[in-house]
């Protein structure tokens, strides 16, 4: 099938990179032109370059690039969303490439003449995505959250992200609020999961999917997850009322283990709201999904004013 008007959205993760071509007609992923990597976003600026580029390169094999109109990137923060210009520094991930404009240093790297590049926070993109062709279709109003190696969250309020308003939090996101003895990030992402499975059995795992293993078999394991929904629950509450959501939909390695928590969430949260919360059915295409909706014309005029500058 010829395809005209392609754009590639592309999502960079803290240790990897998943790039597909997406048709604008319809906003689906190309078949067969999806590409990924593993990145070591601790390397050097030319290393995570150049491994990005590899990526993108592969993707671009698979197409025919005179119907090329642009890159979105779906990229974690901070980071200035109006310039390209990343701003990572004493994150953790990407440290070397601070004050790098991502447009300029990546374009030469690329096996196009000139690559537009257009950019969007990756919890953002997400959100994006699940309301153009997503399960927040037809809403105003929805949260989406992808629950990972970090806690990721957006507020879409008709098909744009919102970042600075009385009803949603400061920067429009969550994970860097207070809760319990730390931050959000602390209590919602894998490495809480990994911590307190540590912590109740005395025994180390690489992530979720261990302790989801374990949870289907024993109590204490579960009890994790149980906390899990209480301490999610609690936390969304007061945003929920406050923001009032069609939908919540929610993405994320965590949501791989959806089957023994969701249900329970879905409960403590209908009690006191009425929303509708579900997995995404999009997942990781979600973010490049929404990325790549940046080339849509009408709706970069749309959300260019609201892209946040860190």
């Amino acid at each position: 099938m010829q395809h005209t008007n392609i754009a590639i959205g592309v999502d960079i993760g803290g240790g990897h990179i998943v790039c597909s071509a997406v048709d604008m007609a319809s906003g689906q992923p190309i078949s067969d032109t999806s590409s990924s990597r593993k990145v070591n976003s601790k390397g050097t600026c030319e290393e995570i370059l150049d491994c990005w580029a590899g990526c993108i390169n592969l993707t671009l094999e698979k197409i025919d690039t005179s119907q090329l109109i642009g890159f979105g990137f779906a990229i974690p923060g901070p980071f200035n969303y109006q310039t390209g210009v990343a701003i990572y520094e004493q994150t953790d991930k990407y440290e070397n490439l601070y004050n790098v404009s991502i447009k300029e240093a990546l374009n030469p790297l690329l096996n196009v003449e000139q690559a537009h590049m257009r950019f969007l926070n990756d919890a953002s993109a997400f959100a994006v995505g699940t309301t153009w062709c997503g399960q927040a279709m037809g809403t105003k109003k929805s949260i989406s959250l992808t629950l990972g190696t970090g806690f990721g969250s957006a507020f879409i309020d008709d098909d744009i992200p919102v970042v600075n308003r009385r009803d949603v939090p400061d920067q429009g996101c969550l994970w860097h609020l207070p809760f319990g003895d730390g931050i959000a990030d602390d209590y919602f992402s894998t490495r809480w999961f990994v911590n307190r499975y540590r912590e109740l059995t005395g025994i180390s795992v690489q992530g979720v999917k261990e302790v989801a293993e374990a949870a289907r078999e024993n109590t204490a394991a579960m009890n994790i997850f149980l906390e899990f929904v209480d301490n999610l629950s609690g936390f969304l509450m007061p945003w929920l009322k406050c923001f009032g959501p069609e939908v919540v939909v929610m993405g994320g390695n965590i949501m791989g283990a959806g089957d023994i928590f969701l249900e329970e969430l879905k409960g403590l949260i209908s009690c006191e709201v009425p929303v509708d919360i579900v997995i995404s059915e999009l997942m990781e295409e979600a973010a490049m999904i929404g990325s790549a909706r940046l080339f849509d014309e009408d709706y970069w005029k749309k959300i260019r004013p609201h892209l946040p500058t860190i």
